[in-house]
């Protein structure tokens, strides 16, 4: 077992007309003997390259990268005591499960013996069968196959495991047991572990802890719990969560103890709400009294009553029903308010239909506060288009 440590780490590639585009920068991150570690972030964030780099394969530009104390940054990826489990399995079609698992034991040289006793202990923590290790891959499921390449790894027994969005490939019933099956394995190997996925339900799921990622910088690293409640910033908070947190734009209004958010209200529509901020919020908040801040609210927490039933409470507006959709244990609620859409998810079935007015109630002491950062500077060089994303990362949490 292993204690990975990534120390200021840059993957630079050269682009169109010689520019030079740094694919990850700056990267800092202590990874714990034993730990589960999950990369997360949308396509082209840097994650895989970043894992590549610690499998060796990737060269890195800068920084360093150590594995159990040791500098690996010249070492080639067979001799760093890692092993690394693909998207598309990587079996070699032409031998045997049996053959697959046991085929990187036979170029060490190990005792034939020895090689059995690894491949059926991996066998049988993976439930692979002694029949299904007579066949060849392509007799297999995609799940089992799955459980091939994780076997594969496991027989080597090395410091580190990788895992490259390994569930990808699989259906969704499938990637739900795979994903319950590796984390009884880590509990049962109690091996280091690092795993890239762009499935924010994989990290919430299954990490110790979660990095997120955006542009090859890391936008924060915690546990999965303090990221869904206490995002860094509205990228995170948008990233995180399904289905995804509510933005309003608006503004701190108001004095002393006294402030509310007002939204932002677009040219052609309505009227805009205010909402009063809880005392427990309104101290840290009243810097921001008359500067625009995006206020962050999850869909389960807002509560959708018919207009009159409890009418009239605290941290409440009006909003239009577009649209119901029934997920039997859940409902999913399509709403605007006028000036902007959003979705509300109810524990419970519910008589509401699409159509009709409603008022949402907030909780408001779980939604969050960012500071709005300047639009201007977010612009698409390439097209002149907004950059959301790279705005709402440069939203930071206020509250």
């Amino acid at each position: 077992m292993a204690k990975v440590i990534i120390e200021k780490v840059y993957k630079t590639y050269t682009g169109d007309h010689g520019k030079k585009v740094n694919a990850v920068e700056d990267f800092n991150l202590e990874i714990n003997d034993e730990e589960f570690v999950v990369f997360v972030g949308p396509s082209g964030c840097g994650k895989s390259t970043t894992l590549r780099m610690i499998a060796g394969l990737e060269e890195i530009s800068g920084g360093s990268v150590y594995i159990d104390k040791k500098k690996v940054n010249d070492i080639p990826p067979k001799d760093r005591d890692i092993a690394m489990v693909f998207q598309n399995y990587a079996l070699y079609p032409h031998m045997s499960v049996y053959d697959n698992m046991a085929f990187a034991l036979q170029l060490r040289r190990l005792p034939k013996k020895e090689i059995d006793q690894r491949v059926r202990e991996a066998a049988q923590v993976l439930g692979l069968t002694d029949e299904m290790l007579k066949r060849k891959p392509k007799a297999l499921s995609g799940g089992q196959r799955q459980r091939v390449a994780l076997g594969r790894a496991i027989v080597r027994k090395p410091k580190v495991f990788l895992f490259d969005e390994p569930l990808s490939n699989l259906d969704a019933k499938m990637r739900v047991s795979m994903r319950a099956e590796i984390v009884k394995l880590h509990a049962r190997l109690l091996t280091t572990m690092i795993y890239v996925t762009h499935d924010q339900v994989e990290a919430m799921t299954m990490g110790d802890r979660i990095v997120v990622m955006k542009d090859g910088r890391i936008q924060q690293v915690a546990e999965p719990l303090q990221i869904y409640n206490q995002p860094s910033n509205a990228f995170v908070a948008g990233f995180i969560g399904s289905p995804s947190i509510n933005f309003f734009e608006g503004q701190i209004v108001g004095s002393g103890n006294q402030i509310s958010f007002r939204e932002k209200v677009s040219a052609q529509k309505g009227a805009a709400f205010s909402i009063a901020i809880d005392e427990a919020r309104a101290k840290s908040l009243l810097p921001y009294v008359g500067k625009e801040v995006i206020w962050g609210v999850r869909p389960e927490d807002l509560e959708i009553h018919a207009i009159g039933e409890q009418s009239g409470r605290a941290c409440s507006f009006r909003a239009d029903i577009e649209a119901v959709e029934p997920m039997g244990a859940e409902t999913y609620l399509y709403l605007n308010n006028g000036n902007h859409p959003f979705i509300a998810r109810s524990p419970s079935q519910i008589l509401l239909k699409a159509g009709q007015p409603a008022e949402v109630q907030v909780n408001l002491p779980k939604t969050h506060f960012f500071e709005a950062a300047d639009k201007n500077q977010f612009q698409k060089e390439d097209r002149g288009e907004f950059d959301s994303e790279r705005w709402q990362a440069a939203c930071k949490r206020i509250a």
